[in-house]
Order: C-alpha cells, then structure tokens, then sequence
C-alpha cells in the first residue's frame, strides 16, 4: 500500500488580542492569522493491524508523547474508520512550543484528508466538536487561509492575501501555552468587528498586537531583548511573537531585505533557530 504525502503548514498569529476570561476558565481572544511555506511532513497509508502506529523524527521530534493531536483525533475517529489501521510518519520541521500550532496543524491535515481521501463521512457540527476535542487550533487549519477568529468564535476568510515575508527567530527554549496563559492580568477590546470590512494594509497590520507578549516577556525577558534588537533592523516592517511563543517573527515587504536580517540575526544569535519564510 503506498504513502500518501501531506503538507502540514505552520500557523502564525499576526495579532492576538485577549478580551476576557470564559466560565470555562478558558480566554476569549481574537486573532488575525495566516499560514507559512513552513511545514510538517506527513505520509500516512493504510497497515493491516491491530493497532495504528505513529512515528515521529525530525529535527523538532524529540519529547513528543504517545498521547499526541494525531493519536488523539485517531481516537474520535476509530469507529468511524470502521476497523482500518493506518500507519503515520510525521517528519516535524515546526518547532514544538513555538506558537505555529505544529501539532495542531497536524490534526487538522489528517483530518482533512481521512474527509477527503477516505470519504470519512462527518457532519460540519461533528468536524467542529472532534477539532474543539483536540485542541482551538485545529479547525483553523481545515482551512489554510489567512482568517479573522473573532471573539465569539466565528472565522471569517480573507479573499485578500498577505503578501510578506517572514523573519523566524526561536530561541532554545520553547513556552507553555498554559503558562502563559495563566500570567495574563489584563484584558483588550476587540480589534476587529463583526459584519465590518477590514482593511487589511501594512499601516493596519504594523499597529496590531500580541496582548501574549506581556505576560511571556515577563517569564522570559530575554524574548522581549530579541524583539526590541528586531525592531531595529534596515527596512522591517513590524515584529511580533505568534501565538504564546517562543518564535519571534519580524515582517517584510521584499526577499531582499528579509536576506540581509537573517544574516544579521544568524550572526547575532548563533544558538538560535532563525529561518526564513513566506505567507501563502
């Protein structure tokens, strides 16, 4: 039975505003987001088995559970899946606790193709409750489109693409996004309004924010010295952490001058993962 090849995109939040705190003890947030050509590669095929088996390697494989997004979605799944066993190998080029949601961008992918590939027959309510079950993240990436999360949970899709380039910079340790979560002390008012064009332009974006920053710049000062050192880098257009970090990632117009920040920053931070890439 051959492999069938996914590519599993990272996600990065381009702002994430946190507007209050749920019964649920979960936050309400909203978020502008968008996707990488960074990816996760993933090849799964169908084993003759009692059990699936899932193999992670890689440069970021290290320390990942057996209790993962991927063995959890198999899970939700099993009945529906009717018996079939699947093999899965993930070769992971996302960073874990980065903040591009690298194992949830996983699931979702697999998700997608069980769907699509497998005819695996799921009502959108179903889709949404097994998603919710593995973690907020996954049914963003169903989508793969630079969306809107607004506060109330609804996504609304851009028709309009943020064309930049992306400076990637993660220091050798990564953040707990429970952590972090925990250390918010303040809250903001919605950004973006529902039923409301936004227009999305550099002005615009060089003036959204992370309200996460605060609370991980407090745990880890050293994020915020890697900030303010990005911020002063020849013709950036603005820099923010994604998601509850650690990666921070600085934003270009041109490939050019992205160039000349990586090799400023390689040169900097030696013990760095610095990488560049794109939106899509």
């Amino acid at each position: 039975m051959r492999y069938y090849k996914i590519k599993s995109y990272a996600k990065i939040n381009i702002s994430l505003g946190i507007l209050n705190k749920r019964k649920s003890r979960f936050h309400k947030i909203e978020s502008l987001f968008s996707f990488i050509n960074l990816h996760d590669e993933i090849f799964i095929k169908k084993i003759n088995n009692k059990n699936h088996k899932i193999i992670f390697y890689g440069k970021f494989s290290k320390g990942i559970s057996k209790n993962n997004t991927i063995s959890n979605l198999l899970k939700l799944i099993e009945k529906k899946l009717c018996g079939q066993k699947y093999l899965v190998k993930v070769n992971k080029k996302i960073p874990q606790k980065s903040g591009m949601g690298g194992g949830s961008m996983n699931a979702s992918c697999l998700l997608k193709f069980f769907i699509n590939n497998q005819k695996l027959n799921l009502s959108p309510k179903e889709i949404i409750k097994i998603s919710s079950k593995i973690g907020s993240d996954v049914i963003i990436g169903m989508q793969k489109k630079t969306s809107i999360l607004y506060g109330n949970g609804n996504l609304k899709n851009l028709n309009n693409k943020i064309n930049l380039y992306t400076l990637l910079v993660r220091p050798n340790f990564g953040c707990s996004t429970k952590a972090i979560y925990n250390k918010v002390k303040s809250f903001s008012k919605p950004v973006f309004k529902i039923n409301k064009r936004t227009s999305i332009n550099y002005k615009f974006l060089s003036n959204l924010e992370n309200d996460l920053e605060e609370p991980a710049f407090r745990k880890y000062p050293v994020l915020k010295k890697l900030k303010i050192f990005m911020e002063k880098l020849d013709k950036i257009l603005f820099v923010n952490m994604t998601g509850s970090g650690s990666t921070i990632v600085g934003y270009f117009i041109t490939k050019k001058t992205a160039l000349n920040a990586i090799k400023i920053l390689n040169k900097k931070y030696k013990n760095y993962w610095c990488i560049l890439s794109k939106t899509i």
